[in-house]
This record gives structure tokens, C-alpha cells and sequence, in this order.
């Protein structure tokens, strides 16, 4: 019997092998519309509903760009940041939140965010800083 490469369970095995684009959002209706608008534009991309879970997943090797939810359950998308930076990777990340903190903000980039954004965000703002994520580079440092 054949098996689905779309399903949720296949995250993995993509037939696209241009940039990974990762995104973490406990939302499940957020993190569904924002991989819909990343796939969209032609990018292979992962979904998770939490920071643990793409931990979890070993995919920091493979992701080209970060888009995290800031403010989540036992995790923070700012403590995911240090978490990866903790463990070598530099990936550039985009932040997005419902909560207006501009030290939040300030923290995020002072930490090498490569943008941040409101809910409700625009999509082409987002998609105008994952070109700029793909182009910043970025991966394990040795």
C-alpha cells in the first residue's frame, strides 16, 4: 500500500528540497495558516506546536530559517533562541506574538532575530524576512 507524503505523520519526507523553514507555534490554527502561507511560496516546511518538540525532532540541522511563536507553554520562543545558540546552531529566526513587549522585542534582536512581528502579521512582511533569513544563512557553529 502506497504512503501519503502529505500527511502530518511524514513530516520529514518532503519531495521539495529547496530551504527548510521551521516553524514553532502552539496555535494550531496560527502555525496551520503560517505553513500554509510559507508552502505557498515554495518553501519545504516543518511544523511544530512546541519548542520541545523541535528540539525533540533534531531538525535545527536541516532548518534554514526559524518562525517562532514568542510567548508559549513551559518554553518561550526566546529561550528556544538560547537553547539552539546553547547547543552551536545560529538560525536566523523570526518572532512573532499577540503581546505588544517592546523589550521582548529588544532581547529577540539583540540576539540576532532576524525580524519580528504582531499578530495578526502580514504575510508578505513574514515572507519579505524569510528571503532575508535564507540569504543571512546560518547552522551549526563549529
Amino acid at each position: 500500500m502506497a504512503r501519503s507524503l502529505g500527511g502530518a505523520r511524514n513530516r520529514e519526507c518532503r519531495l521539495n528540497k529547496g530551504p527548510v523553514i521551521s516553524i514553532v507555534e502552539d496555535d494550531a490554527d496560527v502555525r496551520a495558516a503560517t505553513e500554509s502561507l510559507v508552502k505557498s511560496h515554495g518553501f519545504d516546511v516543518r511544523a511544530f506546536a512546541s519548542a520541545q518538540d523541535f528540539l525533540r525532532s533534531h531538525s535545527a540541522e536541516q532548518t534554514a530559517c526559524l518562525i517562532s511563536d514568542v510567548q508559549m507553554p513551559v518554553m518561550s520562543g526566546i529561550a528556544l533562541q538560547a537553547a539552539l545558540a546553547d547547543r552551536g546552531f545560529r538560525i536566523p529566526t523570526i518572532f512573532v506574538t499577540a503581546f505588544m513587549d517592546e523589550s521582548i522585542k529588544r532581547r529577540a534582536m539583540d540576539a540576532g532575530a532576524v525580524g519580528f512581528l504582531y499578530k495578526p502579521f502580514n504575510g508578505n512582511a513574514l515572507i519579505q524576512f524569510v528571503h532575508d533569513a535564507i540569504r543571512q544563512g546560518g547552522g551549526k557553529v563549529t
